[in-house]
């Protein structure tokens, strides 16, 4: 198994067996349930379909519902799919835990970061103010579209004000600093996307860091 669905619970600081403090964020990975196996034969890959946290059934559509209904399980509310070398050690039904991982592994985190609603270039682009005073007219706009009667037009790219955040964001090489089995939790060494009680998806890393 590569993966699981968890949700970010916030940031606290402990410290490791060389008494240095070390920040790290708290993800509640509840057991994933297996909804579906994929296998080469029937499927053309090999996948494993988990479902995280239980939700009350008239919360699900009736695709899910029936989705759910054939594998037996209670509906839930995020799926995800996750690729394995043997999907046949799995079966539907089964919990899949926290004590899939180990301390000192590292993981890539995905999850939806922050929403910052629109904001102007300075916030969203780093760009510089102009001056306050002196008579000055210019604070906090974008500045020169660099168009005239030629090319008439602002050429795609340019770095304008918009909606800021509220995508899907992935942190790589995050170290696991400890794995408590009975709380169902994960610490990981340093921040990962998104807000509180944000949902999560922590997979083996697709690259070591040095």
């Amino acid at each position: 198994m590569t993966g699981l669905i968890g949700r970010k619970i916030g940031m606290t600081q402990i410290f490791n067996e060389n008494g240095i403090v070390v920040p790290v964020t708290v993800i509640q990975a509840e057991p994933n349930v297996v909804a579906q196996v994929k296998t080469n034969d029937a499927d053309g890959y090999s996948a494993v379909q988990v479902g995280f946290d239980t939700i009350k059934e008239k919360r699900a559509n009736k695709p899910l519902k029936g989705h759910y209904e054939k594998a037996g399980v209670a509906p839930r509310r995020r799926l995800k799919e996750f690729r394995v070398e043997n999907a046949t050690d799995f079966t539907v039904g089964q919990e899949i835990k926290v004590d899939l991982f180990q301390e000192g592994q590292k993981v890539d985190i995905t999850g939806i970061s922050k929403g910052k609603g629109f904001q102007g270039v300075i916030k969203r682009h780093g760009q510089s103010r102009g001056p306050e005073t002196h008579g000055s007219r210019y604070h906090r706009r974008p500045g020169s579209m660099g168009a005239s009667s030629y090319p008439a037009r602002v050429f795609k790219g340019k770095k304008l004000p918009g909606h800021m955040g509220a995508v899907q964001v992935t942190i790589q090489n995050l170290e696991i600093v400890k794995v408590d089995i009975e709380r169902n939790l994960l610490l990981v060494k340093g921040a990962v996307p998104g807000p509180k009680k944000g949902l999560l998806i922590i997979k083996e890393t697709v690259k070591q860091g040095k």
